[in-house]
């Protein structure tokens, strides 16, 4: 920064304190104004930006200190120079406590000052760049994608923005393949701890022992291959967020391990003495059902509402048909990029198979289908050949044996059947009857679930 390109306000009550300070730093090229009060100085902080303001602790009215906590409100990048006559050890620590830069005192060595100045510059230049740069992270660290046409999806993204500002432990349940990973990094992505990493554990994939060198690390030596030291998961999430998926999975010992993390924030390594301590946001997933895994003796009761701080239930998607095309299309826009094919769009009756469709395997299971039609089809469209469920032709009149209305019905509600995997809720929804009609229909053609 240049000296013209600094801008320093100086507050003190004493008129010739102001105007030599002021002949000073004016003659050094510096952008100089003065204020006599706490009032002048808010006046001048409301009319531009200041890079170094210079306070007198002792003031009438508001004093240096209070105007420090005023001014830290407006402007917490601004640097604060602490200037008195009445020099004291207390005065100095509270200042430099509540922020100040550094602290000087009357008559000033106009060398030292000059010196204290240049390094108040330096500081200032490096929170610059340290604002620049977090603003850099934070592009290049762009959310997931999550959409949200229907009304319980917008919901959840209503509960994402109201825990994410917030440190509050958050449990996530939903089925596998809902986005539970997505919701989880939205909410790490959206937080004051985004600058940090998350660290991200599937539980359900590693066995116990896997699992707590995974967790807490460990020392060298601690196990038969342990060669070196090696932080753990918790300790790498320290500042950031600590993502452990399918904790309804880990084991009654972990669980005990895990809950005393979580109430004293600090552990030791497999076969280490040292503590060590970990600042982290901990959020879990699961698809299991919690509460019935306590009542089961399954899961601890203490670990439950530890975590289960604040809930969110992401719906099935097969429970939320309105955000099928919407994910269709973005997922065809995704690999019409990836594969460079131009393939921009889906049929109406491939769309009409989409929505049919009874999503075990939720959204992963819809990209997945998505990605295979984006690999055999052609363009400009996806037809419903180029989806992966099973072959399902609607019944053909012609091939019948009896053009009777109960033959006719019957190969239709067959029909239907079959397309939903034999979803009853669904296959009513089609025929437009209730379940129980269908149910009666069913056993009274003997259809059979394949």
């Amino acid at each position: 920064m240049d000296t013209s390109d600094v801008n320093i306000l100086i507050v003190d009550d004493e008129e010739s304190v102001r105007s030599s300070l002021y002949k000073w730093f004016i003659e050094d090229g510096y952008t100089v104004d003065t204020a006599a009060d706490a009032k002048e100085a808010l006046q001048k902080l409301e009319k531009q930006p200041w890079d170094i303001i210079l306070l007198d602790i002792k003031m009438p009215g508001m004093n240096g200190l209070e105007l420090q906590e005023r001014i830290r409100d407006i402007d917490p990048t601004i640097v604060i120079i602490m200037i008195t006559a009445y020099a004291s050890v207390d005065t100095a620590v509270q200042a430099l406590k509540a922020g100040a830069f550094d602290y000087v005192t009357k008559p000033f060595d106009p060398d030292d000052l000059e010196h204290l100045i240049r390094n108040a510059i330096e500081k200032r230049k490096l929170t610059r760049e340290n604002l620049q740069l977090k603003q850099k992270i934070s592009q290049l660290s762009p959310e997931e994608t999550i959409i949200a046409e229907s009304p319980q999806m917008k919901h959840v993204l209503e509960l994402v923005d109201t825990v994410a500002q917030t440190d509050s432990t958050v449990l996530i349940h939903g089925e596998s393949g809902t986005g539970k990973e997505v919701i989880a990094r939205t909410i790490h992505n959206r937080s004051r701890r985004r600058l940090f990493p998350m660290i991200a554990v599937n539980c359900g994939a590693l066995p116990e022992s896997l699992l707590e060198s995974e967790l807490f690390g460990h020392e060298k030596g601690a196990f038969t291959g342990a060669q070196y030291r090696r932080k753990g998961k918790i300790e790498l999430a320290d500042g950031g967020t600590l993502f452990l998926d399918e904790i309804g999975d880990i084991s009654p010992k972990t669980q005990l391990d895990l809950l005393r993390v979580l109430e004293t924030k600090q552990f030791t390594r497999l076969g280490g003495n040292q503590i060590i301590r970990s600042d982290f946001r901990l959020i879990c997933a699961t698809n299991k059902n919690l509460e019935e895994e306590v009542r089961k003796g399954n899961f601890r009761e203490d670990l439950f509402y530890r975590i289960n701080v604040f809930f969110i239930l992401i719906p099935p998607l097969r429970e939320r048909r309105e955000d099928i095309p919407a994910l269709a299309h973005f997922f065809v826009q995704k690999y019409s990029r990836a594969m460079n094919k131009p393939i921009h769009d889906i049929s109406p009756e491939a769309m009409k198979r989409l929505m049919e469709h009874n999503w075990p395997g939720n959204v992963r299971e819809l990209e997945n289908a998505i990605e295979r039609a984006m690999v055999i089809g052609k363009p400009p469209v996806i037809q419903p050949q180029d989806l992966p469920f099973a072959q399902v032709l609607p019944f053909d009149p012609a091939t019948m044996d009896s053009d009777s209305l109960e033959a006719i019905e019957k190969a239709h509600i067959s029909a239907v059947l079959a397309r939903t995997h034999w979803n009853i809720k669904r296959s009513a929804e089609i025929l437009d009857i209730d379940r129980v009609t269908l149910y009666n229909k069913i056993k009274k053609y003997n259809l059979q679930k394949p």
